[in-house]
């Protein structure tokens, strides 16, 4: 009876380990299949394509052809990205402090770091890059720029911009400084009279939770805190390291931060609080919406499955799935996704199924939206990234100043503005002058706006001359274009409010730069004060608490 069982136990064990070893080769006979295949179609056509190619141009494709059918975050990074690869990482760049965009199809100054060169020097928000060294700049070589305006910090630039008011190039000599990116942006009592602390932070490179702890310590150090709002909007994520580094400094020791699961168990892993929160017992707010990604949600889920703040604005962006980066041959990497976030009450952060209807995956993992609960039995939801506790929208409700503000008017009317008197005290100009100069602006530039409506008059009106409709109708639809044209001066006035606080935005910035204009928009923010509100009332806070 023993030896038989010993049989038993003998063969179980050698079906189940064949079965293994089948499995395993069975998946590398067909990678080793596929690299076979792969490298013949590359060799033949690189040499025998009937025009030259580019051998490592074409060998880029076809790697990113390949990763494309995975998910976005899953990519190749060569020499020219490693650099930028690696301030996200560590933080710290060679450069001269200031960020570029294209506005009206001009590369132009959108940011500035305070007291870098670029800003010591003079550079202007609004000032547009016409050449960079010797290299003419235009928004078709904008994914150059990075590469033009980064570099070893002791080296120079010359940087040649056009400004309004300034007929003609101003050219600027910069030296690159190591730039620190810093994750804390602004910090401070808001309203100032208050004991309301306020933290904006907007990324997560590993200095993050020390900035915050420095942050909250320098606010302990200058009045009580008794409430606190984490302001965790537009935050792109970062390092899973520094997301629980901040959980830390509101989370009690030892409680669950992030579960990480990835293909199998040996590669599942949970991150728990390991320290004691620097503020525990006061009144908590986060601030998110559809810019609130990866490390941002992680901190967002962790405080809100633990019921240790509200959080008030939009659903975050849904990014659940983590990276590791892979080291390979002539200084590239490989950003592959490995694994997935889930909440501690269980939630997958993630939003969209890559794998759904794609044949490269084996099997699809759909996400379902589901209930779980926080500690407190408050009911949360899986599959659309955080949902806040309190929905709150920050856009304004009129589409004629959504338009304006996509088409970048109020940066083009600010950088007018502050170009002909940069020594204008702005903040004491009153709101109604401010408006009129902003509208006979629009008229100086021009300006036409076209709602919704028109545009499907004018499809109309299209549609109708096409087909021969009768003159009469035509010219009926035309008279409603008109009158509906007149109404856009009576919409900018309805949302005055909206239109001013754009403005005043932006000209905080060309005055004091990023803190400038965060102090200037919390006076207005909706979602800011609905959570300052909530705060302030700590019946209602602790009804939604459950407290």
């Amino acid at each position: 009876m023993k030896i038989r069982k010993m049989f038993i136990l003998s063969m179980v064990s050698i079906i189940l380990f064949s079965g293994f070893v089948t499995r395993d080769n069975d998946i590398y006979l067909e990678i080793n299949k596929g690299i076979d295949i792969f490298g013949r179609v590359y060799k033949e056509v690189a040499l025998n394509y009937v025009e030259p190619l580019n051998p490592e141009e074409f060998m880029l494709a076809g790697i990113n052809g390949m990763l494309t059918s995975l998910d976005p975050y899953t990519n190749f990074i060569d020499q020219n990205q490693q650099k930028d690869f690696e301030i996200i990482t560590k933080g710290r760049y060679g450069g001269i402090g200031a960020s570029v965009g294209v506005r009206n199809d001009k590369v132009t100054v959108v940011d500035l770091i305070e007291g870098y060169s670029a800003q010591r020097q003079g550079i202007r928000i609004g000032d547009i890059i016409t050449m960079i060294d010797e290299t003419p700049v235009s928004k078709e070589n904008l994914e150059n720029l990075s590469e033009l305006l980064k570099g070893d910090p002791g080296t120079a630039v010359k940087i040649i911009v056009k400004r309004e008011t300034v007929n003609e190039p101003i050219i600027f000599n910069l030296l690159r400084e190591e730039i620190e990116v810093r994750n804390v942006t602004y910090y401070g009592f808001v309203p100032e009279e208050s004991n309301n602390a306020y933290i904006k932070l907007s990324g997560f490179s590993r200095a993050a939770g020390d900035e915050v702890k420095k942050a909250i310590l320098d606010l302990k150090s200058k009045k009580e805190i008794s409430s606190l709002v984490l302001d965790l909007r537009g935050n792109p994520g970062g390092l899973l390291d520094a997301a629980i580094n901040v959980s830390e400094k509101f989370l009690k020791k030892g409680q669950l931060i992030v579960s990480v699961k990835g293909r199998d168990s040996l590669s599942s892993k949970n991150y728990y609080s390991s320290e004691e929160p620097l503020v525990s017992d006061v009144k908590m707010i986060l601030l998110i919406d559809e810019g609130s990604a990866s490390a941002s949600e992680i901190v967002a889920g962790a405080i809100q499955d633990h019921d240790r703040a509200l959080l008030v604005g939009t659903n975050t962006f849904g990014k659940g799935l983590v990276q590791t980066v892979l080291p390979l041959s002539y200084n590239t990497s490989l950003k592959i996704t490995t694994a997935r976030y889930f909440t501690p009450s269980g939630r997958s952060i993630q939003k969209i199924d890559y794998s759904d209807k794609n044949k490269v995956f084996e099997q699809n993992n759909r996400i379902k939206s589901a209930e779980f609960q926080t500690d407190a039995k408050r009911t949360v939801f899986s599959g659309g990234g955080i949902i806040p506790d309190t929905t709150v929208k920050n856009v304004s409700n009129s589409y004629f100043v959504q338009t304006l503000l996509a088409e970048g008017m109020f940066f083009k009317f600010a950088t007018h503005y502050f170009n002909n008197d940069p020594a204008k005290d702005w903040s004491g100009i009153k709101s109604n002058l401010l408006f009129k100069e902003f509208t006979d602006y629009l008229k100086e530039e021009k300006y036409e706006f076209t709602s919704k409506s028109e545009k499907l008059i004018d499809q109309l009106i299209v549609t109708g001359t096409e087909e021969s409709i009768d003159k009469n109708f035509i010219d009926q639809l035309n008279k409603v274009k008109i009158q509906l044209d007149g109404t856009h001066t009576a919409e900018l006035e309805k949302y005055k409010d909206d239109v001013i606080f754009e403005i005043r935005e932006e000209l905080s910035a060309r005055t004091g730069g990023r803190e400038g204009r965060i102090k200037e928009s919390l006076k207005f923010d909706k979602q800011f004060l609905t959570a300052y509100n909530l705060l302030s009332d700590t019946k209602k806070y602790n009804s939604v608490m459950r407290k």
